[in-house]
């Protein structure tokens, strides 16, 4: 787990060493993209996504040749990482933003890093979205409700919004293993416990604010959850 917390840190560390006017990803917003990436029914290309990690214009503008390659060599690793999660179980542990001084889990640049990518392929998300069974199509639903809510666009009432708010950390995962099952069949036949045709139930995880279950005594948030 050392090893992975300081893989994590310097992605962080390159990714913000990227030129902040151009708002290159965080690492929040990078691990809901690459995750959406991997998601889609179609296969999309590096040389395709990676233009939308360095910021709005594209391009990365890196100090030198070094930081480029270690930049992209991260990045890749991460996206290795994350797919190698999936084919394990379908499951991906998101790597959500934490208010500094409130400690309040901050879901919203996770789900439009994943909303973004699903935007590099609209029709292969909207075929998706029509053919999928009523619990995808649900849950396709409700993380565009997400992305809503982070834009301000919601229709829900605040206190829906608050409702929504507590609970989307924990949903998140449920949600990307549903639609896995659906727009990633290839996947989901790999997996014994997964039945071809049926909806994928991923167990439940601990609650953020419930004791971690490694015996820290911290809460699951702020430890084994953190990442």
């Amino acid at each position: 787990m050392e090893e992975e917390e300081k893989r994590l840190d310097r992605l962080s560390e390159l990714l913000h060493a990227l030129p902040v006017d151009n708002f290159p990803m965080t690492i929040s917003k990078l691990d809901g993209y690459v995750t959406g990436i991997l998601a889609c029914p179609e296969m999309i290309p590096p040389s395709e996504w990676l233009p939308e990690v360095w910021g709005e214009t594209g391009e990365a503008q890196f100090a030198d040749q070094k930081a480029a390659e270690e930049t992209i060599g991260a990045v890749m690793t991460h996206y290795n990482s994350v797919a190698e999660a999936m084919t394990r179980s379908l499951w991906i542990e998101p790597i959500y933003a934490v208010d500094p001084n409130s400690d309040e889990t901050l879901w919203e640049p996770w789900v439009d890093g994943f909303t973004r990518a699903m935007r590099l392929r609209p029709d292969a998300w909207e075929s998706l979205l029509d053919r999928a069974d009523e619990e995808t199509r649900t849950t396709m639903i409700f993380l565009m409700a997400l992305q809503d809510i982070y834009t301000g666009n919601s229709k829900f009432t605040d206190e829906e919004i608050d409702e929504i708010d507590i609970e989307a950390p924990d949903l998140i995962p449920n949600c990307v293993a549903t639609i896995l099952h659906q727009s990633r069949p290839e996947l989901a036949g790999t997996i014994a416990a997964n039945l071809p045709g049926m909806p994928h139930k991923a167990a439940p995880r601990p609650g953020r604010n419930d004791p971690c279950a490694c015996g820290s005594g911290r809460k699951y948030k702020q430890c084994c959850g953190r990442n």
